[in-house]
C-alpha cells in the first residue's frame, strides 16, 4: 500500500492511544521504512515526512520521531530493531530532566528523569540520551515494557499537539543496550539530515494550510484573499526549492558536516511556515477556524511544533559561522 493511500484512510485522532494505533499501523504496512538520509533518495524521504505532516500533524511528530530512531540505528550500525518495534526518539535535555546511565557488568542501567517524550505511552521502544559515569552522552535503547519504567502524566500540559503525549518518562534501574559510543549521536552527520527532516514536516503542514487558501479561491476568487494566496504559493515554492537542494546536497555529499545546511534550512522553511499562518488566517477569515475541525487543529498544532525551531537562538548560532566567511558567498 502506498502512503498516500493509507492515510486516505485514517481521519480523525481522539487521543495518544489513537496515534499509536496508526503508527502501529503504518509500521505493519511497511511505511515506516523511509529511504535513508544520503542514500540517493532524501526527497523521496522528505517528501514521504511531509505526507505524513499534511494530513495530520500529531501523528506525523510519532512518525517522525520513529522514522529517526531507525536511521539513527542504521547509521551507527547497531543491532537491527526487533520485528514490529514501534520508536520513540527522546533527546530533550531540561536541567532539570538530565538522565543518566550506569554499566552493570555487560548491561547498562538507566536512572532518572526524561523529558518531552512523545508518545511515550504508546510505543514500544525508546531511543534516547544519557550520561554515564564520565559525564559523556551516550544513546540508549530501552524497551518499554519492563519494569522500573513509568509513564507520567507530568510536563505537558499542550492544547495544540495535546494528543502526542509528550510527557515526562521516569527510570529506575531500566536495561538499556548501548547504542553508538559516547558522543557518536551529536557527532554523525546524519544529526544535522533529521534536522531537516523535522523541517519537511513543517512545511507539509504549512503546504496543507496553502492548499485550503488555494480551494477557496478556487471556488470562490476574492481579491483579497488571491493576493494572500499569491505571497502562500511564493513562499511554499521558495521553500521547496531549499528542501530540494538541500536534498541533493546531502546525498551528494552524505558524510558532509551539514550543520549550517540543516540551519540555513531551518530557518527558511520557519520563515515559511509564519508567512502562511499569517496570510491563511487572513484569507479565510474565522468560518474554518469554527467550522472545520482539521484545519482548527492544524493551526493549533503547527506553531507548537515549529518551536523544535530555538528561534533567534538558532540565527544567532548561523551567523557566527556566516560572519567569518570571506566577501561573495551569496554571489549567484
Amino acid at each position: 500500500m502506498a502512503l498516500h493511500g493509507f492515510l486516505q484512510g485514517y481521519r480523525g485522532y481522539a487521543d495518544t492511544q489513537a496515534l499509536g494505533n496508526a503508527l502501529r499501523a503504518l509500521q505493519e504496512e511497511g511505511l515506516d521504512q523511509l529511504p535513508l538520509p544520503g542514500s540517493g533518495q532524501t526527497l523521496s524521504r522528505l517528501s514521504q515526512l511531509a505526507q505524513v505532516a499534511g494530513h495530520d500533524l500529531r501523528l506525523c511528530k510519532l512518525f517522525e520521531g520513529h522514522t529517526d530512531a531507525l536511521a539513527i540505528i542504521a547509521e551507527l550500525d547497531s543491532p537491527l530493531p526487533p520485528l514490529g518495534s514501534t520508536w520513540g526518539m527522546w533527546a530533550a535535555e531540561p536541567p532539570t530532566a538530565k538522565l543518566r546511565v550506569r554499566r552493570d557488568g555487560q548491561r547498562l542501567l538507566v536512572e532518572g528523569r526524561k523529558a518531552w517524550c512523545s508518545g511515550a505511552a504508546v510505543v514500544s521502544h525508546g531511543l534516547l540520551t544519557a550520561w554515564d559515569e564520565e559525564d559523556r552522552q551516550q544513546l540508549v535503547a530501552v524497551a518499554m515494557d519492563q519494569p522500573g519504567i513509568r509513564v507520567t502524566d507530568e510536563g505537558w500540559k499542550a492544547v495544540g499537539m495535546a494528543a502526542t503525549g509528550s510527557v515526562d518518562i521516569l527510570f529506575s534501574a531500566v536495561r538499556g543496550i548501548a547504542v553508538g559510543g559516547p558522543g557518536d549521536y551529536l557527532s554523525r552527520p546524519g544529526f544535522w539530515h533529521g534536522g531537516i527532516g523535522i523541517a519537511a514536516c513543517w512545511y507539509g503542514a504549512a503546504q496543507r494550510l496553502g492548499e485550503v487558501l488555494r480551494a477557496q479561491c478556487a471556488t470562490r476568487a476574492e481579491p483579497h484573499a488571491l493576493a494572500h494566496l499569491g505571497a502562500v504559493d511564493s513562499a511554499l515554492n521558495s521553500a521547496a526549492c531549499v528542501l530540494r537542494a538541500s536534498a541533493a546536497q546531502i546525498d551528494r555529499e552524505p558524510r558532509a558536516d551539514a550543520r549550517q545546511l540543516a540551519q540555513q534550512t531551518r530557518a527558511c522553511i520557519e520563515d515559511t511556515v509564519e508567512q502562511v499562518i499569517q496570510h491563511v488566517g487572513r484569507a479565510v477569515g474565522a468560518g474554518p477556524y469554527c467550522k472545520d475541525p482539521r484545519f482548527a487543529q492544524l493551526m493549533a498544532d503547527l506553531p507548537v511544533y515549529v518551536r523544535q525551531s530555538h528561534a533567534e537562538r538558532d540565527l544567532a548560532a548561523l551567523g557566527e559561522q556566516v560572519a567569518g566567511e570571506p566577501t561573495g558567498r551569496w554571489a549567484l
